[in-house]
């Protein structure tokens, strides 16, 4: 599927609350880290395990009514969203954490993330 811009609140709010689960990746221009970690977003939305996910960007410059909105203090920020309410959050370009936080709840791998316990 990609990454798809939102660019006004409406649009953003409309996404949130439509039902689907939505992953977005919060970022502006002039961020390195941001820059350094959108291939690896761009690379999980095409992936089968995220299927069921739509995957969002959000430049916090060019939207910042949206950044506003949510409280972003720090970019990139990733948020996945579910009928109008936020699922997970993470701050910082650390792709083993990003892959964490979809495969908990937007993927496919979320068997992975239970921990068995043994008598």
């Amino acid at each position: 599927m990609g990454v798809t811009p939102i660019t006004t609140l409406d649009e953003f709010n409309e996404l949130i609350n439509s039902g689907k689960i939505i992953c977005i990746d919060f970022w502006a221009t002039w961020c390195g880290p941001c820059r350094m970690i959108s291939p690896v977003f761009e690379e999980l939305s095409e992936s089968e395990d995220f299927a069921e996910a739509e995957f969002y960007k959000v430049d916090v410059d060019e939207a910042s009514d949206i950044s506003e909105e949510v409280g972003i203090k720090a970019m990139p920020t990733f948020m996945v969203y579910k009928d109008g309410e936020k699922l997970g959050e993470l701050a910082g370009a650390d792709s083993g954490k990003l892959k964490k936080l979809l495969n908990k709840h937007a993927g496919a791998g979320e068997e992975e993330e239970e921990e068995e316990e043994e008598e």
